[in-house]
């Protein structure tokens, strides 16, 4: 399993509304693509302005398959509903090991 990870970067005000459409929006996109397997939002309860992002995919290739311009035009379909754009300020890639229990 390969974990997607995004910082967002988000108005105190606005971050409901982010959770409420990212969750209409992306993750209902995302639900098309069988490598997908879920996602997370998690928030900070010391900094309003943050929204991260965990989302979990079978492998990197079922990941990376997703069309370039499909999430272009998601993203833009996202904005609009927003009227802005939030910006990522941080991303990365972890891959989950498990381990045998002995």
């Amino acid at each position: 399993m390969v974990i997607e990870w995004l910082k967002i970067k988000v108005a105190p005000e606005m971050r409901e509304q982010y959770i409420q459409k990212d969750a209409e929006i992306w993750t209902a996109f995302l639900s098309e693509y069988p490598g997908f397997l879920g996602k997370e939002v998690w928030i900070n309860p010391d900094n309003s302005t943050e929204v991260i992002l965990v989302i979990r995919w079978a492998s990197r290739e079922a990941w990376k398959s997703v069309p370039s311009d499909r999430l272009a035009a998601i993203e833009q379909q996202f904005a609009q509903q927003l009227a802005g754009s939030y910006p990522i300020i941080e991303a990365g890639e972890y891959q989950v090991r498990k381990f045998p229990q002995s």
